[in-house]
């Protein structure tokens, strides 16, 4: 079974490929890179990740899943939140966003967060199902290690006594929200495959 998937994310690629490797092909959206880009308007992950797969699922035929997902600060009213990839501007790096993170946080002592990922499903122009997933955490006062992307280094997971910057990918994959959202819809695609 081929999934195509929407992102230009090559670090998110690679772990939707890496958790579905052996039960279903991966792929990005041939051309994404050439089409206009979808408007993310959406005020939830939820509402972001539907708008992407509708309107990119037009462009195959096929399933393709579609994400939005980010980070949640308790202290900051669930900000970054939909704007975690652009906190900082519309072209910000991971740095940059970090930093102002940061910047938000000083003298905070509630550090508390949460990773968030919802996949959207559709095919042809129709969505099919949403799936969520987070992991829960707190925030460093900085950065500590380079592995992974996005706020991977300020995102301390207590069982793991150290960042998701610091911690193996495969380790990490354990128990991300991608890989709680893509066992949901793994279940849902088996269910469906199983359909005579």
């Amino acid at each position: 079974m081929r999934l195509y998937c929407a992102t230009t994310n090559p670090g998110k690629l690679r772990e939707f490929q890496m958790t579905l490797e052996n039960f279903i092909h991966v792929e990005p959206l041939p051309g994404l890179a050439s089409l206009p880009p979808c408007e993310e308007t959406g005020a939830t992950f939820e509402e972001n990740a539907a708008q992407k797969a509708l309107y990119y699922s037009a462009y195959c035929d096929g399933y393709l899943f579609a994400d939005d997902s980010g980070l949640e600060v308790d202290a900051l009213g669930g900000a970054p939140g939909v704007y975690s990839a652009r906190f900082a501007g519309p072209n910000a790096s991971d740095e940059e966003n970090n930093q102002l993170v940061l910047h938000e946080m000083r003298g905070v002592t509630d550090r508390t967060a949460r990773f968030v990922c919802v996949l959207a499903l559709a095919a042809s122009g129709r969505l099919l199902h949403t799936f969520r997933g987070e992991v829960e955490g707190r925030l460093l006062p900085a950065p500590q290690g380079t592995n992974g992307f996005g706020y991977d280094p300020l995102f301390s997971y207590p069982p793991f006594g150290c960042t998701f910057g610091e911690a193996p990918l495969q380790r990490k994959m354990e128990v991300s929200h991608r890989t709680q959202a893509l066992a949901k819809m793994r279940a849902y695609l088996e269910k469906v495959r199983s359909q005579p």
